[in-house]
């Protein structure tokens, strides 16, 4: 009886393996107590995740396979944000194959009201008030804001935030960035408000504004790619409360809690160090004072 008992378990054992070499069932999940039946999502088995339209370095990368995605595809894994995702489903004993994406505008993620998602990411910034709607994962990433302006403009001289303020700056609707042009630098010019980055970019082609706020990170491809003849006019000084982003999830979804073990663990072993020079690397831009 042994005999046939141990033989059993080398058969079970063997198909065991040919089936996960073979991508079938999932990666056993890596975090006690977050199997990935317990887990609380709009699909069962299959991770369902959002970011905006278009999807931009560096945060994403990789090109778009499809005609849903305007500039990358999020599926590809490669990105900052796109490989922290797939790091925290690797961990919950997600493949590849079983996550899917939607593209969902960036206002409408922490805005009241029922998620067609498991999470959203596109460089969310977590504060009290979107606190209310939705709830957040742990940091994945701190963040400094930052200028940038044509060559041609004299904003591009500026050296501090004080001589910043004679200038019309502007930012997207919602968004940190705006928040802290109105808080932080004071301008003596109404800074004007777009509805989406994408917006605020072509304000600034068309010399529509003198500057154009957003998260540092960003600032490589908007300077190299999308406006020619821009630069960084450097980094704004953290103030207040340090800049976190989180993962956007529906209000009170028990599956924060696995996402931040799995993003603790990251932290831990230094994958999202490494994931976090790979992607944003470094960069000498000075930190107005």
């Amino acid at each position: 009886m042994r005999t046939v008992l141990f033989g059993l378990t080398l058969v079970t054992l063997a198909l065991g393996l040919a089936a996960t070499a073979t991508g079938n069932p999932a990666t056993p999940a890596q975090i006690p107590g977050c199997a990935k039946a317990s887990l609380n999502l709009l699909n069962d088995g299959q991770l369902t995740l959002a970011t905006d339209n278009p999807a931009f370095p560096p945060w994403w990368d990789g090109g778009s396979k499809t005609k849903d995605w305007e500039l990358n595809d999020p599926s590809t894994g490669k990105g900052y944000e796109s490989a922290v995702a797939y790091g925290i489903a690797r961990r919950l004993g997600f493949t590849k194959a079983q996550v899917t994406w939607k593209a969902v505008p960036f206002n409408k993620s922490y805005a009241p009201g029922k998620k067609s998602f498991d999470w959203y990411m596109a460089q969310v910034s977590v504060s009290k008030e979107r606190a209310r709607a939705v709830s957040f994962s742990t940091s994945y990433y701190n963040v400094n804001q930052a200028v940038a302006g044509l060559k041609t403009n004299s904003i591009s001289k500026a050296r501090s935030m004080k001589a910043l303020r004679g200038y019309l700056l502007g930012a997207a609707l919602g968004s940190t960035s705006y928040d802290y042009i109105v808080r932080y630098i004071r301008p003596t010019r109404k800074p004007r408000v777009y509805d989406t980055v994408n917006d605020v970019v072509t304000a600034l082609k068309t010399k529509q504004i003198d500057g154009l706020v957003t998260d540092f990170p960003s600032m490589g491809y908007l300077t190299n790619v999308q406006v020619p003849g821009s630069t960084v006019v450097g980094r704004l000084p953290t103030k207040g409360t340090p800049e976190q982003f989180g993962l956007v999830f529906q209000k009170g979804n028990s599956l924060v809690r696995c996402v931040n073990r799995a993003l603790a663990q990251m932290r831990a072993d230094g994958s999202l160090k490494r994931l976090e020079v790979r992607w944003l690397g470094q960069t000498g831009a000075p930190i107005l004072k």
